[in-house]
């Protein structure tokens, strides 16, 4: 029968980008110790298995003679259970775990995600054609446990391989193991191991092999995707960039393909101008577009019909719905004025050695029946008060402004042509926002917008309005 070994172990405040990392390398060690299993797999707490086939589709990979000598691990999706009808957070992250990984499985292979993922113990110590050795024998991978697990000598070792300072003055988190240094040690440990010439392998049935829980409040996922950002751009303006260091080991398009991911930041400098500059220069009688009949509007059209279709078409492709895309890129604006700005600017506070609160925190699943059951009926969960909040309703109240102040304009015998191009960006805006003024304004559950986040956004809005005419 299986062993079920629970491990313990202290956190040390002095290393809190070792807090997941660290312990799974204590894991990894202990289970060294006990079995030195060669097959790994890493599973969060909240997911379970779904299909009792998993384990045999992921030993023919790693049994095909064709692909086990550079195989470092086999990633299968995360899917979750409990996701609503219309998915109102994007908590699939459809995108990011399905689509891209397809994609990137043409090449050298999928990133790590950091659940539902069989990796060979073999991967952790160095790469296909050299392997570092370990401080002990027990420790290497090639090496036969001859042991019970129950032995005096094996227990023993094993509490001093979990020690939190066990690995200090090693290669454990740098060269070996779990890599340290950036929050999201998953993206991390997977883009080195196929910097050092591992290769992985997307493993995508009908079925999900892995089932989990996704956040069912706004704040949740926001405050998510920003320790994400965050733990992307340790890892993208570090000396491991992908962009140089990962396009040197791997060719330009894995490096790509890794900076494309780890850049999401970047995303709102854009998304911020798209969301406040036309609504503000309209609100001011500047037109920043070509008129319809101008030849060079079709360029806008292009872009914008481009992408957004294109987006759409993988949603639909693999087995997703029009509502849920249209959830998911709303979710994508809402980050993009929230997670991704907040994150880039702890980061750089961060780089300029002032101490922020970031750590690593674990996304809350706790649930209460009224809360689910207002994500039942697609409501969005505001409820508490969050700085995360108030960039994007002040985004909300500016454009409604702009529209209306645009329609104004527009009886006022001006030309549709100059207006169209602000205004159908200041529409755009106000129909992704609704369902912040649904909880502004029409809800009365527990789950409306707080009156303090709805004064302060007010507030900002006003002076931006104001604001422009003297700028302008």
């Amino acid at each position: 029968m299986p062993n079920l070994v629970y491990v313990s172990r202290e956190k040390n405040k002095n290393f809190p980008h070792r807090f997941k990392a660290g312990a799974l390398n204590s894991l990894l060690r202990v289970s060294a110790v006990m079995t030195n299993a060669p097959i790994v797999l890493t599973q969060d707490c909240d997911m379970y298995s779904n299909d009792p086939q998993t384990l045999k589709r992921v030993l023919c990979y790693i049994s095909d003679p064709l692909t086990r000598p550079r195989l470092g691990y086999i990633q299968f999706p995360q899917r979750y259970h409990g996701v609503n009808k219309d998915d109102t957070y994007g908590g699939e992250v459809l995108r990011l775990f399905v689509v891209n990984a397809v994609g990137m499985d043409g090449l050298q292979g999928p990133n790590n995600f950091g659940s539902g993922c069989f990796f060979l113990r073999r991967a952790f110590f160095g790469g296909p054609t050299s392997m570092l050795q370990p401080e002990i024998q027990e420790l290497r991978p090639d090496c036969v446990v001859k042991k019970p697990i129950t032995a005096p000598s094996v227990i023993e070792l094993a509490h001093h391989m979990a020690g939190c300072n066990y690995e200090n003055d090693t290669k454990w988190g740098f060269q070996m193991g779990f890599m340290y240094g950036s929050l999201v040690e998953d993206y991390f440990t997977g883009y080195r191991l196929q910097c050092e010439g591992w290769k992985s392998i997307f493993c995508h049935p009908s079925r999900p092999a892995f089932l989990g829980d996704v956040p069912i409040c706004l704040n949740d996922a926001v405050s998510q995707t920003k320790r994400w950002v965050i733990g992307l751009l340790e890892v993208n303006f570090s000396k491991y960039s992908p962009m140089f260091f990962g396009a040197q080991c791997m060719g330009f398009v894995m490096g790509l393909c890794y900076a494309h991911s780890g850049l999401w930041a970047i995303l709102s400098i854009p998304i911020i101008i798209y969301s406040f500059l036309p609504q503000i220069a309209l609100l001011n009688g500047v037109y920043l577009f070509p008129e319809v009949t101008d030849p060079w509007f079709l360029l806008y059209v292009f872009l914008f019909l481009g992408a957004y279709g294109q987006d759409c078409y993988d949603f639909i492709l693999f087995g997703s719905t029009y509502k849920r895309w249209w959830n998911d890129q709303r979710m994508w604006l809402i980050k993009g004025l929230s997670s991704y700005p907040f994150g880039l600017v702890e980061y750089i506070i961060k780089q300029l050695g002032i101490a922020t609160t970031q750590g690593f925190n674990v996304t809350s699943k706790v649930q209460d029946d009224e809360q689910t059951k207002r994500y039942d009926q697609g409501l969005m969960e505001f409820g508490i008060h969050s700085p995360l909040f108030v960039p994007f309703t002040t985004a909300s109240i500016v454009n409604l402004f702009a529209l209306i102040i645009g329609m104004f304009r527009l009886l006022n015998d001006s030309s549709l042509e100059k207006l169209f191009g602000q205004m159908f960006i200041a529409g755009f805006g106000v129909l992704n926002s609704w369902p912040v003024y649904e909880a502004m304004i029409l809800r009365s559950d527990k789950g409306k917008m707080p009156v303090k986040t709805i004064f302060i956004s007010i507030c900002f809005a006003l002076v931006l309005c104001g604001g422009a005419f003297i700028v302008l």
